[in-house]
């Protein structure tokens, strides 16, 4: 609806000040010459904003005007209150500040809406969170997290493995904090060159007195969706063709699923009581034992040859410490 485009249009001229045509065409998804007729509407409605055509131009509000415009619909006003402070920004040690948001935000709406506010908590909750995922330590985020507002260098303190293994100090721009399925990463700039530590590896982090000045095309979701698909593009893989039984194969994705490098490709839809066989992904060799170890005779290899003599010495192995369940307590 249209009363409904200029209310948003109001709303992001007033958030953003200066907005070109073309963006805010893009993101209400009309023609620019729309937006033109919804700047002259609201022109006629009292509202002082004005548009530049033209390089450097745009569209705008008077730096003065404010509107106090509360009028969310009863969807909008479920949609906003289903966002509960999620772990990574508890994490952060800015829950409160959140939370203390939606508090007033509620207080503005008129009772019917807080009445879909409350209902909503009541009927969806979302919960970041992975099982016995480990939280990752405050202190050192929510320094990040200063410095990533205020633009400052910090001095990172990075665990490093072999054969260093052992704490390395190194000076950062700390761009932006990206959480990914709950844990945290860093993305900087050391050494001229973008960076991604995570957090788990960071052992301390100091903020420098000097600023920096962050780089006005740097888009940080673009980078990081780059980022990830280079991750799993140069993965290492190791691809095994098997056999599964019937009684397995419909809980498969419930085993595999759950590891994001782990795929599973079968050629044809099985039929009941039939083994199927399929091609399994591993991120390594390593992997694929220790996870189709793990499914027993559930699967079987059928190549590469390594991996199915591998699996068989390991069973081996096992069978043979347990045929005398009682060896160690007997000292045999």
């Amino acid at each position: 609806m249209r009363a409904d485009r200029l209310i948003a249009l109001l709303m992001i001229l007033q958030a953003r000040g200066r907005v070109t045509a073309q963006s805010l065409a893009d993101e209400l998804e009309v023609s620019e010459r729309t937006i033109y007729r919804d700047i002259d509407a609201l022109g006629v409605a009292g509202v002082p904003v004005y548009a530049e055509r033209g390089p450097g131009g745009g569209c705008s509000l008077l730096e003065s005007y404010r509107t106090t415009l509360t009028g969310l619909t009863e969807a909008e006003a479920r949609a906003l209150f289903m966002l509960h402070v999620p772990q990574p920004l508890t994490t952060l040690g800015i829950n409160r500040d959140l939370q203390s948001a939606l508090r007033k935000l509620s207080a503005a709406l008129p009772e019917a809406r807080r009445d879909a506010a409350a209902s909503s908590r009541q009927r969806i909750h979302l919960d970041s969170t992975w099982w016995f995922q480990s939280v990752e330590p405050s202190p050192t985020l929510q320094a990040l997290y200063q410095a990533v507002w205020r633009d400052r260098c910090v001095r990172l303190t990075v665990h490093v493995g072999p054969p260093i293994d052992g704490p390395v100090t190194c000076d950062v721009a700390p761009y932006g904090l990206v959480a990914k399925a709950n844990l945290w990463h860093l993305v900087c700039l050391r050494e001229g060159r973008l960076r991604v530590y995570a957090a788990g590896e960071l052992w301390a982090v100091e903020e420098l007195p000097q600023a920096f000045e962050r780089p006005d095309d740097f888009d940080l979701a673009r980078f990081w969706s780059g980022w990830c698909a280079d991750v799993e593009q140069s993965r290492a893989t190791f691809t095994a063709r098997v056999r599964i039984a019937p009684a397995l194969w419909p809980k498969l994705a419930w085993y595999l699923g759950r590891e994001p490098f782990v795929q599973v490709s079968a050629p044809c839809e099985p039929r009941p009581n039939e083994w199927v066989q399929a091609a399994l992904t591993f991120g390594s060799f390593e992997e694929a034992r220790s996870r189709l170890l793990g499914l027993g005779g559930a699967v079987e290899v059928l190549d590469p040859d390594a991996l199915r003599l591998s699996l068989a010495d390991f069973a081996e192995q096992a069978a043979a410490v347990y045929q005398c369940p009682y060896r160690h307590k007997t000292g045999s």
